[in-house]
């Protein structure tokens, strides 16, 4: 039992949800980039903290150029459309991923609204975009080995690497959902859900509304979280 401090979705199902309706993939991307909107809202009335969505990974340049050049697009459709929004609601845009190898209009406008945003104290709304969980333990790893040679300590725990990751000052996940039915991780945050609640929906993302938000969190607020010990009424 417990509050969900940080959820991570794994937002799925656009160009499935389009294409189901007629419509071409990249409807199902505008869908999805406006429901970024309502589950932020939703989220933050629920008493989230941080929310982290997986906008596009690593392995997502694999895609059509036509498709990829639209995803890219679609941070300045955001913030343009909702930017007065979050602001006026205190949320705190971040992102986690390589933006510099995002192409430079894309990267700008996501550093513009986080800088923008940065004295506010409401809702993290973290946005993961050309990231991919294992490139990001590899760099923190690479990272902690130029410090080991430049002479600072090398004594490190987990909470200790912890801080080399991009999620540095961000508690790692309570609660990860996927939309669209898929059962798998996709290289998503591998570290920080080392022992979070999993959940699976068959929702497509667009589709992916305030009520099934609300329904995932009142399943995650039943759940007994042990980290891997028993309570003292259990048996062991």
């Amino acid at each position: 039992m417990g509050e969900c401090r940080h959820l991570a979705i794994i937002m799925d199902g656009n160009g499935r949800w389009a294409k189901a309706q007629g419509k071409p993939r990249t409807m199902g991307h505008l869908a999805g980039a406006d429901n970024v909107r309502n589950i932020a809202i939703a989220a933050n009335e629920a008493g989230v903290k941080y929310l982290t969505l997986y906008a596009f990974s690593t392995e997502n340049w694999k895609r059509s150029e036509e498709e990829v050049g639209y995803l890219m697009k679609l941070p300045a459709y955001l913030f343009q459309k909702y930017m007065k929004e979050f602001m006026e609601r205190g949320f705190r845009i971040r992102t986690i991923g390589e933006l510099s190898r995002l192409p430079a209009a894309t990267a700008k406008v996501l550093t513009d609204a986080a800088e923008e945003s940065k004295n506010n104290t409401g809702l993290n709304l973290i946005i993961a975009i050309n990231y991919g969980s294992r490139r990001e333990i590899l760099l923190a790893a690479k990272h902690y080995a130029q410090d080991v040679l430049a002479g600072r300590p090398e004594d490190l725990d987990e909470e200790g690497f912890s801080r080399y990751l991009m999620t540095e000052d961000i508690p790692d996940v309570d609660f990860l959902v996927r939309t669209s039915g898929e059962q798998r991780i996709s290289n998503y945050l591998l570290w920080q859900i080392a022992y979070a609640e999993l959940m699976f929906v068959p929702e497509s993302w667009p589709e992916f509304t305030p009520e099934v938000l609300n329904r995932c969190l009142q399943a995650f607020g039943k759940r007994d979280r042990r980290y891997g010990g028993v309570h003292e009424s259990a048996e062991s």
